[in-house]
């Protein structure tokens, strides 16, 4: 992808994402993931049914008459999104593949942090960290996450989600809002997801293709596997491969659903031909 078509998708999504942070997730976002604390803000004068725990009592003495102090929520916050770059995000059969639907996903929560003047950090997996974006503010900083998701060519095809997790509480000392964005075809991560979701408020999105959940009766089919490379004969007509295969994803997604919610983390599943808007809205509403 050259400069001009890089820097020309990353503007159409800019454009696209940015009016879904600003019109519909960033009071659902604020409201969402609560600040750190309460900071004094200022004094004012006590009104009926004020906490009487919070009344000042030097600038009481002072005047004479009841003032209390007010306290704003101490907002900042940094989100990091865990992005999975493998080989199988590379797939779909309707109108956009599942690392494209990560990409809009992760801009449209990344606007949304901005907004909130909190900090926005990137991290992208395979079986290895490919690549650590430390958390940071602005417009700019943004813009050079979502050049990455677009543009990343990451050295390996496989998945291996505990390492991810592992680096992420390792990189993060502070408590950080967490998206993890992969389609989850992987397991062995329940002790990391543990350990992280006690530190961290861990949000699970899955994103996944309708056509991977069955494989359809066609005969003999020429299959490549996208996270090895590897070419084979399967015949689709077997009733057992089938369900072997069925069987096996099946596994996979109730393995991630019962550890994230185990683990106290949230959960959401986009398919991509589904408004991942409606997703993400509900999933705030619910946890506000």
């Amino acid at each position: 992808m050259d400069t001009k078509e890089l820097l020309k998708k990353v503007r159409k999504i800019e454009i696209k994402t940015r009016r879904l942070s600003d019109h519909i997730f960033g009071g659902e976002y604020h409201s969402t993931f609560k600040g750190r604390g309460m900071t004094f803000s200022e004094v004012r004068q006590y009104q009926f049914g004020d906490d009487v725990r919070n009344i000042d009592w030097n600038v009481t003495a002072r005047y004479s008459e009841p003032y209390i102090k007010v306290f704003e929520e101490e907002r900042e916050l940094t989100m990091m999104l865990v992005a999975d770059v493998s080989g199988s995000e590379f797939f779909g059969t309707d109108k956009q593949f599942k690392n494209e639907i990560v990409t809009e996903i992760a801009a449209t929560l990344a606007f949304s942090a901005m907004q909130n003047n909190d900090k926005i950090g990137l991290i992208l997996f395979t079986d290895e960290i490919e690549l650590f974006i430390p958390p940071k503010k602005g417009k700019s900083h943004v813009l050079r996450i979502i050049r990455e998701l677009l543009e990343f060519k990451p050295s390996s095809k496989k998945t291996d989600l505990a390492q991810a997790i592992k680096y992420l509480s390792n990189v993060m000392k502070k408590k950080a809002i967490v998206f993890v964005l992969s389609d989850f075809i992987t397991d062995g991560y329940e002790q990391t997801m543990k350990i992280a979701a006690n530190k961290h408020d861990i949000t699970g999105i899955r994103i996944y293709d309708q056509r991977e959940e069955k494989i359809p009766s066609l005969g003999f089919v020429q299959m490549e596997d996208e996270e090895t490379g590897e070419l084979a004969l399967i015949n689709t007509s077997s009733k057992k491969i089938r369900t072997n295969y069925e069987v096996y994803y099946k596994e996979r997604v109730a393995y991630f659903k019962e550890t994230f919610k185990r683990s106290g983390a949230g959960v959401i599943d986009v398919r991509t031909d589904e408004s991942y808007v409606k997703k993400l809205l509900g999933y705030f509403k619910r946890r506000g």
